[in-house]
């Protein structure tokens, strides 16, 4: 049996944790092992079956290892992955039993899909994309690799989201809309217009955000 292990130890994984003993494959194909995260004191005060195993730096991963990244910014989840690919960590991805998944769906390596998630037809969802809970994905939707969608996002349809982007909870992207790589969408935006790479946007319609404003 494998030894699952989740890369990241903060609140999000903490969430994963729970996601992954609820998924039929625990106690099946793998067993959860424990945490990975540079900082030794990130389950301090809190009650977890498993602990830190090490930090990411000094992991080297085992043949019967396998990996989840539960880290929710685009830019740490890519670091701390292509390290532990570097040195040969095979990863799985993590569809929980309550997402509503429909025709011709494909799901790429390192993929998490949280609870009550839907995720229509003919949706393309690259490696190493986060999915958080209540999140509906519609038709047609293509989402790059290293994408993180917060809880309680709509990205409908023909939508694109680009590499590494970010969507806040609850941000909305209209039908035919493209959100460029590397772009943040605040928390509760509404997307009406195509969002440019590595931009900030927030509102209702969202606009760029100044920071010298």
């Amino acid at each position: 049996m494998k030894r699952l292990i989740i890369a990241g130890a903060g609140g999000f994984a903490r969430e994963v944790y729970a996601w992954a003993e609820a998924h039929p494959d625990c106690g099946r194909l793998w067993e959860i092992a424990g945490f990975l995260d540079d900082n030794p004191a990130a389950l301090d005060g809190f009650n977890y079956p498993v602990n830190i195993l090490e930090s990411v730096i000094d992991y080297a991963p085992q043949p019967n290892d396998l990996f989840l990244c539960a880290i929710g910014s685009p830019a740490i989840k890519r670091r701390v992955c292509e390290k532990l690919l570097g040195r040969g960590a095979e990863f799985t991805s993590l569809v929980h039993p309550t997402v509503v998944i429909g025709l011709d769906v494909e799901i790429g390596v390192g993929a998490i899909v949280c609870p009550h998630a839907i995720v229509t037809c003919d949706v393309v969802i690259g490696d190493f994309v986060t999915i958080n809970c209540h999140s509906s994905i519609g038709h047609d939707v293509r989402i790059a690799d290293w994408v993180t969608l917060s809880g309680h996002c709509d990205v409908t349809g023909q939508a694109d989201l680009g590499e590494m982007a970010f969507l806040g909870s609850g941000a909305r992207i209209l039908p035919l809309k493209k959100v460029g790589a590397r772009a943040m969408v605040g928390a509760g935006s509404v997307v009406i217009n195509h969002v440019p790479a590595n931009a900030k946007v927030f509102g209702n319609p969202a606009r760029i955000f100044d920071a010298e404003g």
